[in-house]
């Protein structure tokens, strides 16, 4: 640029005074300047050249200006240079010489603002001092020597992270651009101060990885050590704030490796899948959350996802985020997805096993991707229970039914009990409620009287008798509404599930219609046929020993009756009817409608084919009816009927069927009697009377009793009876008791009885020594006593013994035996197990009364025995035996020192060889029974 000459700007003071104090211009650029060396000629009318911006500068006087001191300089040029104020740029020109030539600033002898303040008039001194002031502490606050930027970028993630701004100045402006990312506005270019801002990175659709940037560039007015420098040679050099530079900064992230996040929804191909059909599902492949599909070698890569098919279940499985433990599974399959986002379909290798629910649950697996793992974000698994991921498995609901009434009669009404439901799974559920299933029933009359043969499809001769309809809530059991069977034969069901019958709303839901077949046995009814049988004896009175005779009638049979053999269901015929001839009864009053026949008195029976048709009985000598008692008979034809017949029994109370034989002249009663024999005084005794012959109704016997005398009294003698019985109902021939007595003396006793008629009369009566109704009194043997003492006590070794003492009449042969018991409790034991001495091998013989001496024993242990005595006759019979622990009954063996080896102590008493009959009364005594001495023979 030439040099011009600089002209005079705004300021204070005249060039022919002090001088003046404030800006120049500079004719090159019109830019206000300001005078570096105050002490340097002025620049006016003086060509300048410039500007040069400048880092270094040397004063008018040689000092080196510090790079605050250009920066300050900077600052304040910049900030207020241009302004027009001479209040204002004559403070920036005392700031300029200052800080750029202080020592001609300070040069006249006090601070440069006092002597250059001179040059300005008084009024506007203070306003001048004032703005010097506020450029002093504003260039020291915001000066800048080196203005700086930096930048930084931290992630977060794959996507997000934040720039951070650093700026050495606020003064600094500009912009930072991102490279693969845009601020939260969307842009990628913003001019930013210091501070941290969010981004989010943008990298290529499909780019496995990339690298966000970030570059800024920002420049300021009045920053830097820097200025523009106006020369005139030989005068003051001028000064302008320095050109602004621009900062510049740039940061960038490592490469990132970039993933993506696959999900899966689907939707089942066909909702309702039959049995043995393929289930199906359309996947929807795609992502969510930050990341496309990552495309390598310019192809999506390729991932495998698994889907699982859960059922059957009986309803819509509710949705959860896990499968539920024990959840069953169908199986599953794999599909590949190599086209990145779209549509798939699996490739149903999984065929419906039966009714149910099924539901797929989806998964993409990281850890099963292999190396393509890696682009993928994580592991995927579908919702458990979407109902657009559920399959309905139809199911098949079919009955098994049974007629209530296996056999009825015509004009029943019969219901049918149906056991309903599904054959292929589950009976399928909706919100929780089983679905209804409509069923409908059919009642046929089979042709013909023969059962049904089972078959499919109904054959066109069978008649409906009523159809009817059964609403199943459920699998269970339900009964039909009655249908009436009108008539005799077979009636049997069918039942149907038809598809049409069915709510639309549920209709989907069944897989097909179904029947079950015609004529099934259990589903069958035999409406038995009304069999009838009358009949009439030819005549009412038979003479006993005579013979009757009787016309059978059968009629209501089917025509084939006794032909049907049976098929396994339906029993064969009963092709027989029992004519039962009943009697004799006593009267004709108790042959009614209603008799219990029960334990009836039977004469025979007889029996004739159950067919249609006239037969006739009592005509042959093979059924001949010969009454052999006096009475009333009826003739009851039975048949138990069948599987095709109804049971049937003729009344007992038809007259035409009754017969009568008068009874034989009666014959003359006669008692025989029998009393006992002989007894002791006090003792029981009795009489037993036989009678026979016609003995009327309501007739007693009462038996009398008479002594005891010493001897027969004279007949003319009429002693009292000291027994007379109560009167004894006598219902017939028979024997008869007379009831207990007893006397208190010997003597005989006589006995006579007397039958009395119902009115009273005497029928017959026994006498006076009638043989057998004597009783021999014999007087009773004197009693006897037996007392015991044993020795008290002994000294372990020392012999011990009993002594029984005997008083009054003893049996002749008479035996004592003595037993001793060690005791080992506080309560009296007297048992086999803990016998110590016994006498039963060597029996003491008792001749009369007097004292008898046991054999002496010792015993072997130290301790207490109870005694016990015991006396028998020559026979063994038992006579007395001692009570354990009785008084004076009690040894007690005192303790000694043991005997020495050479001297072995005495062994008395039973041995091991005694008799086994005495093992056994011992036994017997133990237990306080009696022994028979004589069984020792045995």
């Amino acid at each position: 640029m030439s040099a011009q000459a600089a002209l005079l700007g705004p300021g204070h003071g005249d060039l022919n005074g002090a001088g003046t104090v404030g800006a120049f211009v500079a004719e090159s650029d019109g830019r206000q300047v300001y005078c570096l060396d105050s002490g340097a000629p002025s620049p006016l009318n003086s060509p300048t050249s410039g500007p040069t911006t400048v880092t270094d500068i040397t004063n008018h006087t040689g000092g080196q200006l510090s790079k605050t001191a250009l920066a300050k300089l900077n600052y304040v040029l910049s900030r207020w240079g241009d302004s027009q104020d001479p209040n204002i740029t004559a403070a920036v020109q005392l700031f300029v010489w200052d800080i750029g030539d202080p020592d001609t600033y300070h040069s006249h002898g006090m601070h440069g603002d006092a002597w250059f303040i001179r040059r300005v008039p008084t009024a506007y001194r203070d306003a001048v001092l004032a703005n010097l002031g506020a450029m002093r502490a504003e260039a020291e606050a915001n000066h800048a020597v080196d203005p700086t930027v930096s930048l930084s970028i931290a992630m977060q993630d794959q996507f997000n992270g934040s720039l951070t701004v650093a700026l050495s100045t606020p003064a600094l402006s500009g912009n930072v651009v991102l490279t693969d990312a845009v601020f939260l506005d969307g842009t990628s270019s913003r001019a930013l101060g210091s501070g941290t801002y969010p981004i989010v990175g943008k990298p290529a659709v499909g780019a496995p990885q990339y690298q966000i940037e970030a570059s800024a560039s920002y420049s300021g007015a009045g920053l830097g050590a820097r200025v523009n420098l106006y020369e005139t040679p030989g005068a003051q050099r001028l000064l302008a704030n320095g050109t602004p530079a621009a900062v510049t900064a740039a940061a960038q992230t490592p490469w990132i490796a970039l993933d993506f996040q696959p999900v899966i929804g689907t939707t089942v191909a066909a909702k309702f899948v039959a049995d043995g059909e393929p289930f199906v599902d359309l996947l929807t492949v795609s992502t969510v959350g930050t990341g496309a599909w990552i495309n390598v070698d310019g192809h999506p890569v390729p991932l495998t996802a698994k889907g699982t098919l859960y059922g059957p279940f009986d309803e819509q499985p509710a949705q959860s985020e896990k499968v539920p433990d024990g959840a069953p599974v169908v199986g599953s399959e794999t599909v590949l997805l190599d086209r990145g986002t779209g549509e798939y379909r699996s490739p149903g290798t999984l065929r419906a096993p039966g009714s149910g629910f099924y539901t797929w649950v989806w998964q993409i697996d990281k850890a099963a991707q292999g190396q393509n793992g890696k682009y993928i974000r994580a592991s995927f698994i579908d919702h458990f229970g979407r109902v657009t991921e559920t399959h309905v498995g139809p199911f098949q609901p079919e009955a098994v039914s049974k007629a209530d009434a296996r056999l009825a009669v015509p004009g029943d009404e019969v219901t049918d009990t149906i056991t309903v439901s599904s054959t292929n799974g589950a009976w399928l559920k909706i919100a929780g409620v089983y679905i209804p299933v409509v069923l409908d029933g059919t009642a046929y009359q089979v042709a013909g009287s023969l059962p049904p043969i089972e078959q499919t499809g109904v054959p066109s001769d069978a008649k409906v008798l009523g159809r009817v309809q059964v609403t199943a809530t459920g699998p269970g059991i339900y009964t039909s509404p009655p249908v009436l069977h009108p008539d005799a034969g077979f009636v049997t069901w069918v039942w149907e599930v038809k598809l049409s019958s069915q709510p639309a709303q549920y209709r989907d839901y069944i897989a097909d219609n179904w029947a079950d077949n015609f004529g099934i046995p259990v589903e069958s009814t035999s409406v038995r046929w009304p069999g009838r049988v009358t009949s009439e004896v030819r005549e009412y009175n038979v003479h006993p020993g005579g013979r009757a005779f009787d016309t059978i009638t059968v009629s209501g049979f089917p025509d084939n009756h006794g032909d049907f053999t049976g098929d396994g269901y339906w029993g064969s015929d009963v092709d027989v009817i029992t004519h039962t001839v009943y009697g004799p009864f006593e009267s004709d009053t108790v042959l009614t409608d209603d008799i219990e026949l029960e334990g009836a008195p039977v004469l025979m029976e007889l029996s004739t084919p159950a067919r249609n048709g006239t037969y006739k009985l009592g005509y042959t000598d093979s059924d001949e009816i010969r009454p052999t008692d006096p009475g009333y008979y009826v003739v009851v034809s039975d048949f138990v009927g069948d599987d095709r017949v109804q049971p049937y029994r003729s009344s007992p109370g038809d007259i035409l069927e009754r017969f009568y034989v008068p009874p034989p002249p009666p014959s003359p009663v006669s008692v025989v009697t029998q009393a006992t024999p002989d007894a002791l005084v006090g003792d029981p005794i009795r009489d037993h009377a036989i009678v026979t012959g016609t003995v009327p109704a309501g007739s007693t016997l009462v038996f009398r009793a008479y002594g005891p005398f010493p001897e027969q009294p004279a007949a003319a003698d009429e002693p009292e009876p000291f027994y007379t019985s109560e009167p004894v109902p006598v219902n017939g021939p028979g024997t008869y008791d007379s009831g207990k007595t007893k006397v208190d003396k010997p003597g005989l006793v006589f006995w006579i009885e007397t039958l009395y008629g119902p009115d009273g009369q005497v029928l017959a009566e026994g006498f006076f020594g009638a043989p057998g109704e004597t009783t021999i009194i014999s007087a009773r043997p004197a009693e006897f006593t037996v007392s015991t003492g044993a020795v008290p006590e002994v000294t372990l070794g020392q012999p011990a013994h009993d002594v029984a003492t005997v008083t009054g009449d003893v049996p002749k042969g008479a035996v004592l035996a003595f037993q001793a018991y060690r005791q080992t409790g506080k309560t009296p034991v007297c048992e086999a197990k803990n016998l110590a001495f016994d006498t039963h091998d060597t029996l003491t013989p008792v001749t009369g009364p007097g004292d008898y001496t046991s054999a002496e024993t010792v015993f072997e242990q130290a301790g207490t025995y109870f005694w016990i005595e015991t006396l028998y006759t020559a026979d063994g019979t038992m006579l007395h035996r001692g009570t354990c622990g009785a008084d004076n009954e009690t040894t007690t063996v005192l303790d000694t020192p043991p005997p020495s080896p050479s001297e072995p102590l005495a062994r008395t008493g039973a041995g091991r060889e005694a008799w086994a009959a005495a093992g056994l009364a011992l036994a017997l005594i133990a237990a306080g029974g009696t022994a028979l001495w004589a069984r020792r023979a045995r």
